[in-house]
C-alpha cells in the first residue's frame, strides 16, 4: 500500500535560524522534499533562484493568483509569498514527506485546506535571544529589525494554533526535535492501522 507523504508545515520568528535548521535536516533526510516558494522579494546574499525561492515579479505573481495556482500566498513586509497546490499535492500522493516554510499567515490557509498537515513553530529560547540574532545577522538596519522583532510579537499569538513547539536553543537539539515529531507522526495509527486490519 503506497502511504500518502506527511506535509510539515514549519513557521517561526524571523532571525530564530529556521534556514539553518532545514538545511540540517534536509542534510539527514534528503528523501525529504523541501517545498520551494514562489517570492516578489530580490534575492539575500547567496540565495539561489529554485534553491532557496522561485523569485519572480509582481506581475507574474499576480497572473499565477488569477490562474489559481497556489495552496495559499501572503504578503509579507511588503512582498508576496505563495505555494505551489500541484508541486505538494504530487509529492504526497507518492508517498514523499514535504517540508512546507511559511509565516503564519500562510500557515492558516494551508491548515484550512489541508487539516492533515503537521504543524510545527520554530521559537528562540527568549526574545531577547531573538533581538540578538536579528543584530549578529549584520543584514538589516535598526529600524528594519525593530519591524521584524514588531511582527514576530504579533505571531507570537497564533503559536497556540500550531501543535508542536521547537526551541532552536541549538541546531542540533532542534533538529532532534524535529525528527521526533516525523517519528511520532509516522506511528499514527491512521498510518498503520492496515498492518493489522483483517488479521
Amino acid at each position: 500500500m503506497n502511504q500518502k507523504g506527511t506535509l510539515i508545515v514549519l513557521s517561526g520568528f524571523s532571525g530564530v535560524g529556521k534556514n539553518t535548521v532545514i538545511t540540517q535536516v534536509l542534510a539527514q533526510r534528503p528523501d525529504i522534499h523541501y517545498s520551494v516558494s514562489f517570492t516578489t522579494r530580490a534575492p539575500r546574499e547567496g540565495e539561489v533562484d529554485g534553491v532557496n525561492y522561485n523569485f519572480v515579479t509582481r506581475e507574474d505573481f499576480q497572473a499565477r493568483i488569477a490562474r489559481g495556482e497556489f495552496l495559499e500566498y501572503a504578503e509579507y513586509n511588503g512582498n508576496f509569498y505563495g505555494t505551489s497546490m500541484k508541486v505538494i499535492r504530487d509529492n504526497l500522493d507518492r508517498g514523499t514527506d514535504v517540508l512546507l516554510e511559511i509565516e503564519v499567515k500562510g500557515a492558516a490557509a494551508v491548515m484550512a485546506k489541508m487539516p492533515e498537515a503537521v504543524s510545527v513553530f520554530l521559537v528562540p529560547p527568549s526574545f531577547d535571544e531573538l533581538s540578538k540574532r536579528l543584530h549578529a545577522r549584520g543584514t538589516d538596519d535598526e529600524e528594519t529589525i525593530q519591524k521584524r522583532l514588531a511582527i514576530a510579537r504579533q505571531e507570537a499569538k497564533e503559536v497556540k494554533n500550531y501543535e508542536y513547539i521547537v526551541v532552536n536553543d541549538t541546531v542540533d537539539h532542534a533538529v532532534q526535535e524535529f525528527f521526533s515529531i516525523l517519528t511520532a507522526e509516522g506511528c499514527r495509527k491512521e498510518r498503520r492501522i492496515h498492518l493489522v486490519e483483517g488479521v
